[in-house]
């Protein structure tokens, strides 16, 4: 994928792929830049842990899928 600042796969990672079922996988952003947001357009789950409300991420591909760095930057433009 072009250009190269938008996206790049870490295969050295001890982790690659940190999630399963995406072919190009994106490593930009290996920690989500959308976490905090409460209605974020991945696809979090949620559990509840002493009393908090806690966001879980680990069935979400979306900041890994390359097509949606556009949405990513776009987003946090906003907040």
């Amino acid at each position: 994928m072009n250009p190269s600042y938008r996206f790049f796969e870490n295969r050295a990672c001890e982790y690659f792929p940190c999630h399963r079922g995406t072919p190009e996988f994106n490593c930009l952003f290996c920690y989500c830049p959308l976490y905090g947001m409460e209605d974020c357009p991945g696809a979090p789950e949620y559990k509840e842990k002493n009393g908090r409300r806690i966001k879980v991420c680990k069935n979400c591909n979306f900041p890994h899928k390359p097509q949606n760095y556009e949405k990513i930057v776009e987003l946090l433009r906003t907040i």
